[in-house]
């Protein structure tokens, strides 16, 4: 069995092949996907399996297959300053790629079942937080996580511009969902066995879209207390940030204006690049069956002999775009965080440098 597109060597080569497969179609859906390693998600034992397009579970921790988070990520529509509420959120991954693209002014809330399972995804979000080299890169909407059944969310809780629900729903629940969507909103969620986009329209209208024949384990039903009363969940407060906090939101994003500056002036100058390597470009197939594997499906693409000998063009190695140049000569420079380079040369005392960086490690 396998899932819908090749496994990769590595998270960027898992992103390839999920663009050339056409599950990855925007250019903002691919920088967040390539920015957060999945692997980073997976228990150390289980990271051999990280970069195949198949789901992971264990316990409670569950990760689903990289061709859904693809499909969800495109049907999302995500924008900048938008709110977003993740339902069943888990291991945090697809809100932390979510953060990515609201940027420092949207609202990105989750809401799961299991206390375990955010204590796992707080940890996962701290170790981005400090230690990753993309986070920089972006300004980011920290998710804030908080524990319940998404089925007993507070009536007078605020509504949301996206919506995903990472469990089945059942028909029965379908309105309640579409309740926690402001007017112009999308949700996204496994509906009678589809996974589905629904676009509130108005405040009575809705347009509704199949996108991928799916099998999730459905929403646990609320388990109410001995008094009868249900728990209802209450979600964070959608605050104001402090002007400190603006500050600092504006400072970096001055300084990245200057970092690109520098770099166009540079570019300009006529100053060569080093030489870049086509990645292998591998012909995918369109669906043709469907696999099942741990209560998701996934459609399979497969090829023919024929196709094969009919694309074997397809299948060429990397070379280098200078022929002149042999690969084993080109040695991979470590990234340089120019960012951080730029915060820690001004004339600031240490504590607030520190502060400019989100106190990262490196």
């Amino acid at each position: 069995m396998g899932g819908a597109v090749s496994a990769g060597e590595d998270n960027d080569e898992l992103i390839d092949n999920l663009k050339e497969a056409q599950y990855i179609r925007t250019e903002l859906v691919e920088q967040a996907f390539r920015a957060i390693d999945r692997a980073d998600y997976y228990l150390e034992e289980f990271k051999d399996n990280a970069y195949k397009d198949l789901a992971w579970k264990h316990g409670n921790i569950h990760l689903s297959a990289p061709c859904i988070y693809s499909e969800v990520m495109e049907a999302l529509d995500l924008q900048p300053g938008l709110s977003f509420l993740n339902l069943g959120s888990g291991t945090g991954y697809l809100s932390s790629m979510v953060g990515l693209i609201l940027g420092p002014f949207g609202v990105n809330h989750g809401v799961e079942l299991h206390s375990d399972v955010i204590e796992y995804a707080k940890q996962k979000l701290d170790f981005f937080i400090k230690t990753s080299d993309s986070f920089d890169k972006f300004e980011f909407c920290e998710p804030s996580f908080v524990i319940g059944n998404c089925l007993e969310i507070s009536p007078d809780c605020t509504q949301y511009d996206r919506v995903y629900c990472g469990a089945g729903v059942q028909k029965e629940h379908e309105d309640y969902m579409k309740s926690l969507l402001k007017v112009g909103g999308i949700l996204v969620m496994p509906l009678e066995e589809k996974l589905t986009k629904i676009t509130r329209t108005g405040p009575s209208a809705w347009e509704t879209k199949k996108i991928l024949a799916v099998s999730f384990a459905p929403l646990i039903q609320p388990n109410h207390t001995d008094s009868g009363k249900s728990r209802l969940v209450h979600l964070p407060p959608v605050a104001v940030r402090s002007l400190q906090d603006l500050a600092r939101i504006a400072i970096r994003g001055t300084i990245k204006k200057i970092i690109h500056q520098e770099a166009m002036s540079r570019a300009g100058n006529g100053l060569k690049s080093p030489a870049r390597f086509k990645r292998r470009r591998l012909r995918r197939r369109r669906m043709e069956t469907i696999v099942f594997l741990d209560k998701e499906v996934f459609a399979s693409r497969i090829s023919s002999p024929s196709d094969d000998n009919n694309n074997s063009e397809d299948m060429d190695e990397e070379r280098p775009e200078e022929e002149e140049t042999k690969p084993s000569e080109l040695k991979p420079e470590p990234p340089v965080n120019f960012l951080r380079e730029k915060v820690l040369s001004l004339p600031l005392p240490d504590p607030l440098k520190y502060y400019l960086l989100y106190y990262r490690e490196k």
